[in-house]
């Protein structure tokens, strides 16, 4: 399994033989970052904002996921679930879908703009969980306390914190280094991708941090 990232909560996943995924495709003149230009045969769009619903920018896609359900495509088990993103005091409450995508038995957790702690329900919705994309910059999303609280429920075996502030970013988002000292990590390194199996997953949580690829 192969997971890229490009830009704020953009990722595509690719595994020889199966559908591959691009997860909230966003709008560069709004977001920042490069233009995306990117092939897909899965797009998911967890809420309705041009930091996650450009779809026109994924090339070949054959099925665009937007609300909760469970989906069975290209040899991928998805499962949307819905959760609650309040994103201001008074106002409707704007839906957020979280997707889980299993690749074998291999599941990775793309959180999208999620903004509060799910509840016990949703957790238990998700079952294992071996890599969790997690927005960590606040804004809209959860901020680095509550990314490290969820982090602590999920127990995952990997996390790549994404929706945070970056020189590359337009947007007013705390940086990563509030998420890292959140979560007690002093140095770090910054890989072009992650390639990750199931066998080689670590034991105990481990966060990885993704360079922005060039689509």
């Amino acid at each position: 399994m192969e997971i890229v990232w490009y830009g704020h909560s953009c990722f595509r996943f690719m595994e020889r033989g199966m559908a591959a995924v691009v997860t909230d495709p966003f709008d560069n003149e709004v977001i920042g970052y490069e233009p995306l230009k990117l092939r897909g045969d899965i797009v998911t769009v967890s809420h309705d904002a041009p930091g996650h619903n450009n779809v026109n920018v994924v090339k070949g896609v054959i099925h665009k996921l937007t609300g909760p359900g469970e989906f069975e495509i290209g040899g991928v088990f998805i499962t949307g679930v819905q959760t609650d993103a309040n994103h201001k005091k008074g106002a409707e409450k704007p839906r957020n879908t979280l997707f889980l995508f299993d690749y074998e038995g291999l599941t990775i957790a793309h959180l999208g703009d999620l903004s509060q702690v799910p509840s016990q329900a949703e957790i238990e919705a998700l079952g294992t969980v071996n890599v969790a994309l997690v927005p960590v910059g606040s804004g809209n999303g959860l901020n680095a306390a509550k990314a490290a609280e969820v982090i602590s429920l999920l127990e995952p075996n990997i996390v790549i914190p994404m929706h945070y502030g970056s020189t590359s970013s337009k947007l007013e988002l705390d940086p990563l280094s509030k998420f890292l000292k959140e979560m007690g990590i002093a140095t770090h390194e910054t890989l072009p991708l992650l390639k990750v199996t199931r066998s080689g997953l670590p034991d105990e949580t481990k966060v990885v941090i993704l360079d922005v690829a060039s689509s």
